[in-house]
This record gives C-alpha cells, sequence and structure tokens, in this order.
C-alpha cells in the first residue's frame, strides 16, 4: 500500500447493461472534475445505451456478445489499466448510487489509507429497508455478510455493493480474468483482495432503489449466495494448504 500522490489519475468505468433510462442522471451526479474519464463498457444493451454514453463523451467500448456482468467488468478494469489509472472507481450506471461521494472514497486510496474502498448501502436497517431493499435481500445481504468478515476476517457492512474504488496495485495483482462472467465475480474479487493481503474498508453511502435500477431476481440471488459460500470454502482450503485454485495464482499484469 502506498500514497498515490497529489494527482493520481482517476479513472471511472461503468459496466452497462440497458442503462438507457438512467446513465445520464448518473453521469450528471459525477463531481465535474471526474468525468473527463469515465469509460462504458456496453454489454449488448437491447436500447439506446450507447447512443446516450456517445452523446454524453464517454469513451464507450462495446462487446460483440453478451458475456455477463463478471465479463463486463474485466474488459473495464482491463481498459482503465491501459489507460494508466492510477485510482478506478466501480461505478454501476443504473443511478442507485450516490456518485458524489466518488472524492471521498478516491481520498482514502489516494492518502495510503486502504487499497479499496466499497461504498455500503447498509448504515442502519431501517434506513437500508426505506431505500427500497427487499427484505429478502436485505436479510441474505446480512447473513452472507456477516459469514463473509468472520470467514475472511474483515469488518465491512456490504460485501455486496456496486460501488468500489480500487488503487492500481490491487488490479494489477488480483487475476480477475480467473473470475466467473456472472455476479459472483464481486464476491471472488473481495476474496481474492483478502487472500493477497490489500486493506480494505467501506463508507456509507445513500441507494436508491426503483424499477430501473439495476436487480437480480430470487432465483439467481440464491445462485449468488451459494457461489459466494463456495468462494469462501476455497479460500480455507488455499489458505490451509489442502488445494490450489487459479483464483489465488497472483497476476504478472503488473510486469507486463
Amino acid at each position: 500500500m502506498s500514497d498515490t500522490g497529489n494527482n493520481p489519475k482517476v479513472v471511472i468505468v461503468m459496466p452497462a447493461y440497458n442503462a438507457a433510462s438512467t446513465v445520464e442522471n448518473t453521469v450528471n451526479d459525477i463531481p465535474e472534475e471526474f468525468r473527463s474519464d469515465i469509460i462504458l463498457v456496453d454489454d449488448c444493451s437491447k436500447d439506446n445505451t450507447v447512443e446516450i454514453a456517445e452523446r454524453l463523451g464517454l469513451t464507450v467500448i462495446r462487446h460483440e456478445k453478451n458475456t455477463g456482468y463478471g465479463g463486463n467488468q474485466k474488459t473495464c478494469y482491463d481498459a482503465a489499466l491501459e489507460r494508466g489509472a492510477d485510482i478506478v472507481v466501480m461505478l454501476h450506471p443504473d443511478y442507485q448510487y450516490d456518485s458524489r461521494l466518488i472524492p471521498f472514497f478516491i481520498g482514502f486510496i489516494q492518502k495510503g489509507i486502504c487499497d479499496m474502498m466499497l461504498g455500503s448501502r447498509i448504515r442502519t436497517r431501517a434506513e437500508t429497508i426505506q431505500s427500497g431493499m427487499p427484505i429478502y435481500k436485505y436479510i441474505s445481504n446480512r447473513l452472507l455478510t456477516i459469514t463473509e468478515n468472520f470467514v475472511l476476517g474483515q469488518n465491512l457492512g456490504d460485501f455486496h455493493s456496486g460501488f468500489r474504488v480500487y488503487s492500481r496495485a490491487v488490479l494489477e495483482k488480483i487475476p480477475y480474468h480467473e473470475n466467473s462472467d456472472d455476479f459472483v465475480f464481486d464476491s471472488q474479487f473481495l476474496v481474492q483482495a483478502t487472500y493477497f493481503g490489500f486493506k480494505m474498508s467501506d463508507a456509507p453511502v445513500p441507494c436508491r432503489y426503483f424499477a430501473e435500477a439495476s436487480s437480480i431476481n430470487f432465483v439467481r440471488s440464491s445462485r449468488y449466495g451459494l457461489l459466494t459460500l463456495y468462494s469462501l470454502v476455497q479460500f480455507v482450503l488455499q489458505k490451509c494448504g489442502l488445494a490450489k485454485f487459479k483464483i489465488f495464482e497472483p497476476s504478472d499484469r503488473a510486469g507486463a
């Protein structure tokens, strides 16, 4: 972990799928000084997400075929590293997270306090429920987060946030291309970050839940939960020397 200096290059990446109705509001909320370096990766949207993003002046990368949420992030991070980012902000373009807080999260990375930061949607139970998070998602989030904190030795309030800020070193070392192309990519990433000893924390971020905001249904949520638990099992087996998994083999991206 190191101080990134007074003027780090910040790149915001947006993994997008059918975000035409929300991407403009999301971008308009981003503090103006961070709007010049935004990369939107479109995963074969069926609406006019690309046209709106291009009109807003974003750098747009189009996938030729749908790769899934995890696959989209892989392209996002590759592009940000190629652009020379010192700090990468991953923000869903669905207007769910309050992007006005970006500079505060960046500060933790810039000052070398943390290697990565997450936006926690769960400051209090009442606030979270009032924001519109479905009850079943709140309960499953709490159970999974408690389990993940215990197994990984962390103290995060929300392991499943779609608002994340990383230092370049994190993305260079974590072999994220070995991860799933599905939603469990996020859980695998945090398990890997713990394994490699990166310092992570979170801070509260207000959220909005509405029809156009990204969400997964009960069946996919259940699959996500089970795969998250499997990622924890892999972590324990790897740490105990009982098995080896490719997701814990450090990337050589930094030396490339």
